[in-house]
């Protein structure tokens, strides 16, 4: 139990920092720049919401197919595989939060920056994601649970192999196919009360942040 768990622990902290580091700069393309064809963007990034779960994991197979151009560098079954799934799955709850922030922020505030003299860089550091701290947080909690408690994806094109692939929500169902429910009731605690714990330490350095920058 505790291997699936340091792999879930592992997949989600790393889901997380990429998806923030992608999410950041779509958002504020998608807040700030007259991009043609905005609206197919946001459609098909709020697509993997829509979709089942076993749908893009269908997909995925094709994806990571020995014959595609990926699957020549990512196998499938591999711990790389399930994170690239992972961001996918995942892509709509870190784009969004931090979309609509930048959006909710009062364009005077950015313009006054400007005239200061402020660059663009400047003005996105210093103005623009200290005032969406709030949506980067909360897209920051919503990845790291939506990530902790993935099963269908993560088992589509990963599998369950010990030690590899097999996180603690695969460890689960295994031991409900087992009728170990015990096992399963302790791993399911387990699942919640880390989950808990880190949305809980998110928020609380959420509020932190915002009192230091306001």
């Amino acid at each position: 139990m505790l291997e699936a768990l340091l792999i879930s622990l592992k997949l989600s902290l790393l889901t997380t920092l990429i998806l923030l580091s992608v999410s950041i700069p779509i958002s504020y393309l998608i807040a700030y720049r007259n991009l043609r064809g905005k609206e197919i963007l946001e459609a098909l990034l709020v697509l993997p919401i829509l979709l089942p779960p076993t749908v893009l994991g269908f997909y995925l197979l094709y994806i990571f197919s020995p014959s595609s151009p990926l699957g020549k560098v990512i196998s499938l079954f591999s711990f790389e595989a399930l994170l690239v799934g992972s961001v996918i799955y995942s892509l709509p709850f870190g784009v969004f939060p931090v979309k609509d922030a930048f959006s909710g922020i009062d364009r005077r505030y950015i313009e006054t920056a400007y005239v200061f003299g402020y660059s663009p860089l400047e003005t996105f550091l210093k103005v623009i994601l200290p005032l969406s701290s709030r949506g980067v947080f909360t897209a920051t909690a919503l990845v790291f649970a939506h990530t902790m408690g993935e099963f269908g994806v993560v088992l589509m094109i990963g599998g369950n192999i010990p030690g590899e692939t097999r996180t603690l929500s695969i460890y689960i169902y295994d031991e409900v196919q087992a009728l170990n429910y015990s096992e399963a009731h302790r791993a399911s605690l387990l699942l919640l009360s880390v989950s808990l714990v880190a949305l809980v330490l998110i928020l609380l350095f959420r509020r932190r942040w915002q009192t230091e920058y306001t």
